[in-house]
């Protein structure tokens, strides 16, 4: 079943009337209208071996240690003295702590400020349910979908402008090359929340600790919350900031969203967390931790007890030398994908912090491309345009995948864009 708003009246109606806020939606989702896609070009072409680079879904196995972490765990399920119900909402204590030590340590986070859930996606839904309908709201452009899908969803964003190909109420924060992947804070209104992802998903670029200093100051001065996404930290390779709580003055301003999908793997497994500092205050001066640990207690139960126990295990120091080895793999398959495109003289950006290749096709529609390399090379991609209209003229290629199949497309697209060129 896919995310998708086509549909036909069928049988008894009731009298409910549709969500306003979901008719605001425009088309599907971005990912689930790739598999649509995908579906589709098999059909034409039931015998050809697509390499998908669209959906940055991890492929490699988890380590042995992990999976029997969780294993063991299971056992423990079915004996008296290893028997867990419900845990506590917030996560298991134990994992807070990991947490806080593996990836906060002389941050000055507390285990009580992190909140364990099921995904770093979830809690992004969860935060525009913590916070009013009517703030006015920024994204980054381009940036991951759902931050600009969840706000239309809960009412924030209003109507979409077909000609911007914006939605009214939401401020789009040019961050292409042109601006060095990052906003004029001197042209930007007074948003009261901004999403922010570093390293940004699609481009690839991780913010310098002299940017995010500007993203904290323009918070402050400006009464805003950052909501920092935070999923791909780890792949960063130089010495750009992994955690807005590097920047001195972002417990006052700012909220951490990550995830064990990217680096650890658990894309199936679900496992994330959220960073809310006890220093964030509402205008009038309640603290927002309290809020969230409502809306947790409220509408959450807890992640999957045998999912923290495998995030347990990958961050002890033998599980933690483990998925590292994962986010090396990745990132090696980036190398040559951006080898290999930058060999053909285009202009490439991302592969260095992040494990998605942006790629540049001057003067053509995205969707144009994508659909081109998927016909010719039977490639999956995803169209930059997806990702907000700064993605125009954009493809962004997924580094995860075997390596075999990383050479193996890295070798037809030089193959199609030789041809076109010759």
């Amino acid at each position: 079943m896919f995310c998708s708003l086509r549909w036909q009246q069928q049988g008894h109606c009731t009298k409910v009337p549709r969500n306003a806020n979901m008719e605001k939606l425009q088309h599907g989702y971005l990912f689930p209208e790739i598999e649509r896609h995908e579906l589709m070009h098999l059909e034409k072409y039931p015998h050809a071996n697509i390499i998908d680079l669209g959906i940055g879904d991890t492929t490699e196995p988890l380590p042995k240690f992990v999976t029997s972490s969780m294993v063991d765990f299971v056992h423990g399920l079915s004996t008296t003295k290893g028997y867990k119900g419900y845990g506590p909402e917030q996560g298991e204590k134990a994992l807070r702590n990991a947490i806080t030590e593996v990836f906060y340590k002389d941050l000055g986070i507390k285990p009580t400020e992190v909140f364990v859930s099921d995904g770093a996606q979830c809690d992004i839904t969860r935060l525009q349910l913590l916070m009013g309908p009517n703030l006015k709201i920024a994204v980054q452009d381009p940036s991951f979908p759902a931050y600009i899908d969840s706000s239309v969803i809960i009412g924030r964003a209003g109507e979409f402008i077909d000609k911007a190909g914006k939605y009214k109420n939401i401020e789009y924060l040019k961050c292409g090359p042109q601006t060095n992947f990052f906003p004029d804070f001197s042209t930007t209104s007074k948003p009261e929340l901004i999403f922010f992802c570093s390293p940004n998903n699609p481009t690839g670029h991780a913010a310098t600790r002299k940017q995010l200093q500007q993203l904290v100051d323009f918070a402050k001065v400006n009464g805003s919350i950052i909501i920092f996404d935070s999923a791909y930290s780890a792949y960063i390779t130089d010495d750009s900031p992994k955690s807005i709580f590097e920047i001195p003055g972002a417990r006052e301003v700012a909220i951490e969203v990550s995830s064990f999908s990217k680096f650890a793997g658990f894309t199936g497994v679900r496992l994330g967390w959220t960073v809310i500092p006890e220093e964030l205050l509402y205008s009038n001066g309640f603290p927002v931790v309290h809020d969230f640990n409502r809306i947790m207690c409220t509408c959450f139960n807890g992640a999957s007890n045998i999912a923290q126990a495998g995030g347990l295990a990958c961050l002890s120091p033998k599980g933690f030398r483990a998925v590292k080895s994962l986010v090396g793999y990745y990132m090696e398959n980036a190398r040559i994908l951006v080898k290999a495109l930058a060999s053909l003289g285009l202009t490439v950006y991302g592969g260095k912090n992040a494990p998605y290749v942006w790629v540049h096709f001057p003067g053509s529609k995205s969707w144009n491309v994508f659909a081109e390399i998927l016909e010719k090379t039977h490639i999956i991609t995803v169209p930059g345009s997806g990702f907000g209209p700064g993605g125009e003229e954009y493809i962004r290629i997924s580094a995860f995948g075997p390596r075999e199949s990383i050479i193996e497309a890295s070798e037809r697209l030089k193959n199609l864009l030789y041809i076109e060129d010759n």
